[in-house]
């Protein structure tokens, strides 16, 4: 069994850093060995493998490993409407502008990257309590990740601990009409699951779908990625938005130094500039 306090010899270490963008496009750099070699090392004493360079030969013949590489090394930090600002211009601003101008028709809304599901369960809270005011709003909403482990959390729909304490903090109410007590966790309701999905999906690849989304949440993603990867990335995405789509990125993000076919609108939101495929 692998001795885990024993780091791997940088040839070896750059063979997984180019595994991790390989399978992910996330780009890792020499500092994030400690980091890398904590999130394996377990996987390494489960597998019995004596050495990083048996797991790289695992890797590179085990289509099911590989997937539980993705599961490892991907970050999945996420709450319940987290960041304040979104969702405020989204009650007060994108969903009545949105509503007014397509009367008839389902709002279409991807959260990319959704990791195990509380954003997309928060867009899927709004859209109800906005329809509650506007009975003929319609909406669907897609998650996508490329983490098979936590897309099995948000098809559950089941929650405990800081996250459901985080929303009954800020949003009680919601907790309290849209979640079902379940011993210690909670349940998000059928009503509301029945306007959500999940699928797997790598960022790095176009979407496969015909829909074209009025709504894209790609919330602190692209920090994982290089410039390159950034603008791969955008470019998906903005290939499955409809024309003056909007797209939402992260507290930490920004698109002003790379190029893409996003127009700013103000900190955090931006629009599809060109017309879609």
């Amino acid at each position: 069994m692998i001795d885990t306090e024993a780091l791997a010899d940088p040839i070896t270490q750059r063979a997984l850093f180019a595994q991790v963008r390989r399978h992910t496009g996330i780009v890792m750099a020499d500092r994030k060995w400690t980091l890398l070699h904590g999130r394996l090392r377990r996987r390494l004493q489960a597998l019995e493998l004596s050495s990083y360079r048996d797991y790289l030969a695992v890797l590179d013949s085990s289509t099911e490993e590989v997937g539980h590489f993705i599961d490892l090394v991907t970050t999945n930090e996420t709450s319940f409407f987290r960041t304040p600002r979104i969702w405020d211009y989204l009650w007060h601003g994108f969903l009545p502008a949105w509503h007014a101008a397509h009367s008839g028709s389902t709002l279409q809304v991807w959260s990319a990257a959704s990791s195990t599901g509380e954003e997309a369960y928060s867009v899927a809270m709004l859209c109800e309590e906005f329809r509650e005011r506007h009975p003929t709003f319609r909406y669907r909403i897609l998650g996508t990740d490329i983490a098979q482990r936590v897309l099995d959390t948000a098809r559950a729909g089941q929650y405990l601990g800081r996250n459901i304490d985080g929303l009954r903090k800020v949003r009680p109410a919601m907790l309290e009409k849209f979640f079902q007590a379940d011993g210690e966790a909670h349940s998000v309701l059928p009503a509301l699951r029945a306007g959500v999905s999940f699928r797997p999906h790598n960022l790095y690849q176009a979407l496969r779908d015909p829909t074209r989304f009025d709504l894209v949440l790609l919330r602190n993603v692209l920090i994982y990625f290089d410039e390159a990867g950034q603008e791969a990335v955008l470019e998906n995405v903005r290939q499955s938005m409809a024309e003056r789509a909007v797209l939402l990125v992260g507290e930490s993000e920004s698109l002003s130094r790379i190029r893409t076919g996003f127009v700013y609108q103000q900190p955090l939101i931006y629009r599809n500039g060109h017309a879609a495929a």
